[in-house]
């Protein structure tokens, strides 16, 4: 029989298709599976236009059978099958889509009839099948794993059935075929095991039943199987004491499929068990989901998500290699196990799926068109999950800080990242620690709890927050009665810095070397006095600490602490700390604007008066003891920690 060439431009284009459109040789099984669904979506769509009888939903099905002896791998359907001219137009033509064909001329007629109730019914019913293939590709990802295709078709209402074969991209045949039923099968002889690909895999039942749980687990029609199984026959009563148990394999016929999505059921119906299960079960978790967000929209854009905040955060999220995005699905059928683009960095720890019919595909159906679509889905999705954790922490406190305790740092990275975008978005749902309150607060109830007097919201960061409940910055806002937020992730500083305000009060840290606080004129009369007093011992000391303070002066914050480091510009103490620990940072160039405060009430500043008055010359010890104390409180590492030490047993020898 003669040998037809593909009416496509070329083996140039087959090779094209097998070699450049598929980066993952597994998916020729998701798209002959999502052929032979449509074949059947056709057959059931005629049996609802046309009122065919002896055609019933429930006796459609596809059949995957593997014979490893004969290496091949055979997909069946009774869907509608296939007409010798379909053979040749829709395998012999690279690229022509009969699902599309058939979708197009169905929208006609519907368009035709559009007066006829009856036709109007049938279309109501059949709008809720989605024919999947449009590109017409598909059945080419087949010749990745064989060496040879047949496929033999019966079309509905063609009393004769034929055989499609190919061995290669330089063409194919086409011949008569004995066949009873309406349908078809699919066989492809799988190619031997090279150094570079195990094709056997895909003769293992287990490989196989994997691979369609993963891309075809929700085809509306069941996936059939006969599968090896092994049931324990226990000895009969009376055998010799000893013997063992015997074991028989047995051939079973396993639907592989679930078909029906959870995410398509009636919300209504779903329990709160059955959505822990699915979670579980779908993304490798062994606790529940904290909580469960099952949305939808119909419209231009429709689609179906069924989302999940983790209980806690999963292995390696907070590292560089964590992978995030929602499994995708299109019509039942998945596209991609991570799409990224359907959430933001700071919403990453979601879990979940989305379906959607409205996507526009690429050829392949492995990868995405960015287009208006995804990106109105991902913004209604972020809306969505934006609401339910407002939503969570304002009727469920305690479990939306279960939450931010796993999840609260991405938060604030969102805060902070792209030059803080989405500062406006989360800002309502960010905590801090609060000093006074002794719990976490948000940025609001901070603000409603403010004093008229209060002009900023006061925040200090550092290494925990017992530790920076203790800093010498705090003393004066404190003592003023003033709360103030703690933040002991290294993002704090930086997210807070770029948030500059809410509800029209602006952010300032205690360790700024301005606190805008407002004085008294009886006030700022003392502390001239004072300035004036001791300005050529503070003087001194700066020269004697040789540039490594840009500045040294009486401290208007520090209440029993004797001196206390603070920073103007826009490098704070904090930030510096951070970035020198970071990789391959050059720490000398890493250093903010330090400022050394001397508390004017303390004894130690009386007694650096008179070591002044006597002998000038021993300032610059004492001012070295002083900076490394401060540096020591401010967590920063001293320069040299033998000569600090060397120093302060100097003072215990002149005391004692």
């Amino acid at each position: 029989m003669a040998k037809k060439q593909f009416k496509a431009e070329s083996k140039r284009l087959l090779d094209l298709m097998i070699n450049s459109v598929y980066t993952h040789k597994e998916i020729f099984l998701r798209e002959l599976i999502s052929n032979a669904s449509d074949a059947i979506d056709k057959l059931y769509y005629k049996s609802l236009t046309e009122k065919v009888t002896g055609v019933s939903k429930k006796d459609f099905y596809i059949r995957v059978a593997l014979d490893k002896d004969a290496r091949t791998v055979k997909i069946t359907d009774n869907g509608i099958g296939m007409t010798k001219t379909e053979l040749e137009d829709n395998l012999g033509t690279i690229a022509k889509s009969g699902s599309l064909i058939f979708k197009n001329e169905e929208a006609g007629s519907a368009a035709d009839g559009a007066d006829s109730k009856e036709v109007k019914d049938a279309e109501k019913a059949a709008n809720k099948i989605d024919i999947i293939g449009q590109f017409g590709v598909g059945f080419y990802s087949a010749f990745m794993v064989s060496k040879n295709i047949r496929v033999i078709s019966k079309a509905f209402g063609d009393p004769q059935a034929w055989l499609w074969e190919s061995a290669d991209a330089d063409g194919y045949t086409i011949k008569e075929y004995e066949k009873e039923d309406v349908g078809t099968e699919i066989i492809l002889t799988v190619k031997e095991d090279t150094d570079d690909e195990k094709y056997s895999d895909f003769l293992s039942p287990w490989h196989v039943k994997s691979l369609i749980k993963r891309y075809s687990d929700y085809i509306r029609y069941p996936i059939k199987m006969e599968v090896e199984k092994s049931r324990r026959i226990d000895p009969p009563e009376g055998s010799p004491e000893g013997t063992e148990p015997t074991y028989e394999s047995y051939i079973e016929d396993e639907t592989l499929n679930s078909m029906v999505p959870l995410w398509k059921r009636q919300r209504s119906r779903i329990t709160e068990e059955e959505y822990a299960d699915f979670y579980k079960d779908k993304f490798g978790d062994f606790e529940d989901p904290l909580k469960v967000i099952h949305t939808g929209v119909e419209g231009v854009i429709s689609y179906e998500a069924l989302l999940f905040i983790p209980s806690r955060a999963p292995y390696g999220y907070y590292t560089k290699d964590y992978e995030k995005g929602l499994q995708l699905y299109s019509s039942n059928v998945m596209i991609m196990d991570k799409a990224a683009d359907l959430l933001p960095d700071y919403f990453s720890f979601i879990k979940g799926v989305v379906d959607s019919p409205d996507l526009s595909l690429n050829i392949s159906r492995e990868l995405l068109q960015h287009d208006r679509q995804m990106r109105a889905i991902g913004q209604r999705i972020e809306k969505k999950i934006k609401t339910e954790l407002e939503g969570m922490l304002g009727k469920d406190r305690e479990k939306y800080e279960k939450f931010w305790e796993a999840f609260g740092l991405q938060i604030k990275f969102g805060l902070y990242d792209n030059y803080g975008a989405a500062k406006e978005t989360l800002k309502d749902i960010v905590l801090f620690y609060s000093s006074s309150e002794k719990k976490l607060s948000t940025f609001g109830e901070y603000v409603s709890r403010m004093p008229e007097d209060q002009k900023y919201i006061y925040y200090a960061t550092g290494e925990s927050i017992e530790k920076i409940d203790k800093m010498p910055q705090t003393e004066l806002l404190k003592d003023k009665g003033y709360e103030i937020l703690y933040g002991a992730d290294q993002v704090d500083e930086f997210a807070l810095k770029m948030m500059r305000e809410y509800g029209g009060k602006e952010f300032k840290s205690v360790s700024e070397g301005d606190l805008g606080l407002e004085e008294s004129e009886d006030d700022k009369k003392k502390a001239e006095k004072k300035a004036e007093k001791y300005a050529d011992l503070l003087g001194e000391i700066k020269k004697a600490l040789g540039g490594k303070v840009t500045d040294v002066r009486l401290s208007k914050r520090l209440k029993s602490h004797p001196v206390v480091l603070v920073s103007e510009g826009g490098l704070s103490l904090e930030m510096e700390k951070i970035l020198r620990q970071m990789p391959g940072a050059e720490a000398e160039n890493i250093k903010a604007e330090r400022i050394l405060e001397i508390n004017a009430d303390h004894p130690v500043l009386r007694a650096l008066n008179k070591v002044f008055e006597n002998d000038k010359k021993k300032i610059k010890e004492y001012a070295g003891i002083l900076y490394d104390q401060a540096l020591l409180m401010e967590g920063l590492p001293i320069e040299d920690p033998v000569a600090f030490s060397n120093a302060i047993c100097k003072l215990i020898e002149k005391t004692a």
